[in-house]
């Protein structure tokens, strides 16, 4: 709201190469009650006071030495300001001309020397009360931003939060542990970097890849939990974790979760078509599915397991490499091995306590 205190507290430039005028000028606007009068009679330095701090309106002569008001303008235009206050020139200049040069300069109003004080001060006031508004809208325009940027940061932590749980809750069914989807997700991001995904697609494949077995939850425990080897029958139960998870996750225009649903139903697809459920070879299988594949399996041969020991990363590698062209993409393969030392780093950031 504009009131006559915000009005006669705000900022005044007054340039003029006179020291007389300013004088004028000065006991005019403070008999007003206007306090914050900036007066500058060399033009060269108005940019460095105009950017000193937030001005509010620019009392500018055109016939000056060193710099005139046309070019006092021009360099303030330079600056780019979105708030640039409102230029009223005051000059001994008339005629036509001379008007519409400085409002095409970027002067809002245009005053002939002498002036009317009471035209003068009603000038000021209108452009002042227009700039205020102004800039009243552009602050609560900025803090309106800056709250619902605060509010979608919150909503979209608590969403990840729900994500990295739920898959949290599959890998709680089985053997494995809420750090393997930390660790498998944070490399399947960093490899999905390296083939040149974008920023966002990246942080969608670090908050979706972590349901990739959300479907576990549909197994039972007597084959989920089993010690032993399981039969045909059973391992084919087994392999519905893949459609349940894609289940659960349909269904949706969210993005992330129609990332996750691929992820779920993809990932123990094989490049060779002898993955499942789908038997998918080659491209045809999503490359979010692919990606997933190779960071899910390497995290799972170098990590413990109740029914077996971690390899070594020698040996987990050479693994890849030997199912490069069968079981994983072999272009992947490539990044993945240059991406090694980085998804190393993140096993040992998320390695088990």
């Amino acid at each position: 709201m504009i009131t006559i205190e915000s009005r006669e507290k705000s900022r005044i430039l007054i340039v003029d190469d006179e020291p007389a005028n300013l004088r004028l000028l000065e006991k005019m606007f403070k008999a007003e009650g206007f306090c914050n009068l900036v007066l500058i009679s060399d033009p060269r330095k108005v940019q460095e006071a105009y950017c000193a701090e937030p001005t509010d309106l620019i009392l500018l002569d055109i016939n000056m030495p060193h710099l005139d008001g046309y070019h006092v303008m021009a360099q303030l235009q330079e600056l780019g300001d979105p708030l640039l206050p409102p230029i009223l020139v005051l000059t001994a200049q008339t005629g036509r001309d001379f008007l519409m040069r400085a409002l095409n300069s970027g002067a809002r109003d245009f005053l002939s020397k002498p002036f009317n004080r009471y035209e003068l001060l009603a000038r000021v006031r209108n452009l002042l009360d227009a700039h205020l508004a102004l800039r009243f809208t552009f602050d609560q325009k900025g803090a309106l931003e800056e709250m619902v940027r605060k509010r979608t940061a919150e909503v979209t932590q608590s969403r990840l939060e729900i994500v990295q749980r739920l898959g949290r809750a599959a890998e709680h069914r089985d053997n494995e542990t809420g750090r393997h989807i930390l660790r498998m997700s944070n490399s399947a991001a960093l490899l999905a970097r390296q083939v040149g995904w974008n920023e966002d697609r990246c942080d969608l494949m670090l908050y979706a890849s972590p349901m990739h077995d959300l479907g576990k939850i549909g197994i039972s425990d007597t084959i989920l939990l089993k010690p032993a080897r399981l039969t045909d029958e059973e391992r084919a139960i087994m392999e519905t974790h893949t459609t349940i998870g894609a289940d659960i996750l349909s269904g949706s225009n969210d993005e992330l979760l129609e990332t996750a649903r691929i992820i779920a139903l993809t990932h123990h697809e094989k490049w060779d078509g002898s993955g499942y459920p789908r038997k998918l070879s080659g491209e045809a299988i999503p490359l979010e599915g692919r990606i997933a594949a190779i960071v899910d399996v390497f995290d799972a041969l170098t990590s413990v397991r109740p029914y077996k020991k971690a390899w070594p990363v020698a040996e987990a590698v050479e693994d890849i490499r030997q199912h490069s062209g069968t079981h994983f993409d072999p272009e992947l393969v490539e990044h993945f091995l240059k991406i090694l030392p980085g998804v190393l780093l993140i096993g040992e950031r998320f390695s088990e306590p």
